[in-house]
């Protein structure tokens, strides 16, 4: 079966607004206020919170370990998870060509960084769940993207076929566990980024939802 495989954040939503509100609770906490802005910085949001929490402390002007960015990802993660969704919204059109593509008989899947009980958290407010027949996260597995492992058990629990694959994504990590797994890679140019995701080299660039499903016929022929 002909699978397509999407990336959460910053690919089906943008969740960077929540994600750097949970990374500046951290600093909060601390007495040191928010360093990080939820308009600059979305792209370094999705980068994953340890990226969020490096770059906040690095602009404290004071010295920092990675030890300080561990002690404090679990209180980013528990703050996030208080509020996952207060700005988060769905790219537009994403739930659409969803639907589109399972109703033209594709197996669709969900391969995310984000820890997997917060993925479902997402996915539920959203009420998106029932669109995807798996979704692993981060810590389903003892390995993550970019490892392909990561992206192969997605498609096997998704009742796919990786040969006749391809993934959906938006950043670096993306296109690197989609060339290691040996699949085509598309990246949303509607990002914090933009168009400028072109610089990885896709196979494709995806600038609305509206064009997915031809996109996907075109990369996954029937």
């Amino acid at each position: 079966m002909r699978t397509v495989v999407f990336d959460l954040d910053g690919t089906l939503a943008d969740t960077s607004g929540d994600l750097i509100a949970a990374a500046n609770a951290c600093f909060e906490r601390m007495g040191k206020g928010a360093p990080l802005s939820r308009t600059g910085d979305a792209l370094v949001a999705f980068g994953g919170g340890r990226a969020m929490l490096r770059l906040g402390f690095s602009r404290l002007g004071a010295a920092w370990t990675e030890a300080d960015v561990d002690a404090q990802y679990p209180v980013l993660l528990e703050a996030y998870a208080g509020a996952i969704a207060v700005h988060s919204t769905l790219y537009p059109g994403a739930v659409q060509a969803v639907e589109a593509l399972r109703a033209a008989g594709f197996a669709t899947a969900i391969c995310t960084n984000k820890p997997e009980h917060l993925a479902v958290m997402l996915c539920d407010h959203f009420g998106i769940s029932g669109l995807f027949g798996a979704l692993l996260g981060a810590d389903t597995l003892p390995v993550r993207k970019p490892d392909p492992e990561h992206y192969f058990e997605t498609v096997r629990r998704a009742g796919g076929d990786a040969a006749r694959s391809l993934l959906i994504g938006d950043t670096i990590t993306d296109r690197d566990t989609a060339r290691a797994a040996g699949v085509p890679i598309v990246l949303v140019g509607f990002g914090p980024e933009g168009a400028g995701v072109d610089r990885l080299q896709p196979d494709a660039l995806l600038h609305h939802y509206d064009d997915l499903p031809g996109l996907v016929d075109r990369l996954l022929p029937a």
